[in-house]
């Protein structure tokens, strides 16, 4: 309800603020192609491929949790006046759907990453602490969103961004295409190094003292996982069973290396990782970076670059 509240409300608020907000952003793009992304997978492709022949915004404000964002009036306004809308679809993106069903206007193009690739179901694996809710016969099926973490996903999502850009400049679509090419072969390069790690690592199994939301990235590269959440569980406390079930599993399997992602404050993994003997280590799952990262240049690739470090320490 809180979300329908927000929303409803900026819905409202977006006649009042149409016409300032309109003149600020002309203003802006300086007759640049308008893209907004939500997050920042979708922000870094596009700023690989468009570089500076476009005015690129991500909606999410570094440092913020993607599961906790809410549409502001200007949000809504920029969203409907850009050329191209990225967004993630799935259920955090409700949002997003109720609002281009509000708006008479639409984006020129709109782009959800979860129609880019082939999606699977959410998962809750033994042991995990499943959301406390109930689903009633016939409602729909929640597909597993983080369609990015896997980096062949990323080159068919890219490639995919790079065709819409093309369409809406063709004036400058042989940088468009170069750019996308180029960036293809870097995630390629990526995906290599992910496969030979796998391939001959000495264990393949994770184990996640948090949410998990990689489980496009352990399809595929063979990998088994256990943890304390399912992807986009809102849930912050673990059963005492499932804490128990995962310190047992690290112990059992000799695994080193007890997995928090990015923003959590790490404590149900210290906690498994203390008690059977192995350490913390970050895996980023993407979804955002904090202010100092952005301002330093951060990528997906640098961010996959540094998960690839820390995988091979737990696969050892």
């Amino acid at each position: 309800m809180k979300r329908i509240t927000a929303i409803l409300l900026s819905l409202v608020m977006t006649l009042s603020l149409f016409c300032g907000c309109k003149a600020d952003n002309n203003e802006k793009s300086e007759g640049k192609m308008k893209i907004i992304c939500t997050i920042f997978p979708p922000y870094d492709f596009a700023r690989q491929v468009g570089g500076d022949e476009i005015d690129l915004t991500m909606l999410l404000k570094p440092g913020m949790e993607s599961h906790n964002y809410e549409p502001s009036p200007k949000d809504i306004v920029n969203i409907r006046d850009c050329d191209l809308f990225i967004y993630v679809g799935g259920e955090s993106d409700e949002w997003v759907r109720t609002i281009l069903e509000s708006n008479e206007k639409q984006p020129k193009k709109i782009i959800a990453l979860t129609e880019c690739v082939d999606t699977v179901e959410e998962a809750t694996v033994e042991g995990m602490t499943a959301e406390d809710e109930e689903y009633e016969e016939g409602e729909q099926k929640e597909y597993d969103e983080h369609v990015w973490t896997s980096p062949k996903n990323a080159i068919t999502i890219t490639k995919i961004i790079s065709a819409a850009m093309q369409e809406l400049d063709p004036e400058n679509k042989s940088i468009y295409e170069a750019n996308a090419n180029k960036y293809a072969k870097e995630l390629t390069n990526l995906d290599n190094k992910f496969r030979e790690l796998t391939e001959n690592a000495k264990t393949k199994l994770m184990i996640f003292g948090d949410r998990f939301p990689f489980r496009y990235f352990a399809d595929e590269y063979g990998l088994g996982y256990f943890a304390a959440f399912p992807g986009c569980s809102s849930e912050t406390e673990p059963s005492a069973a499932t804490i128990s079930f995962l310190i047992e599993k690290t112990k059992e399997k000799k695994i080193p290396v007890v997995f928090k992602i990015e923003f959590s404050n790490g404590k149900v993994a210290q906690t498994i990782a203390d008690a059977a003997g192995a350490k913390v280590l970050q895996l980023h799952s993407c979804h955002n970076v904090d202010a100092d990262s952005m301002n330093e240049g951060v990528t997906y690739i640098s961010l996959m670059e540094e998960n690839l470090k820390n995988l091979k320490e737990a696969l050892s």
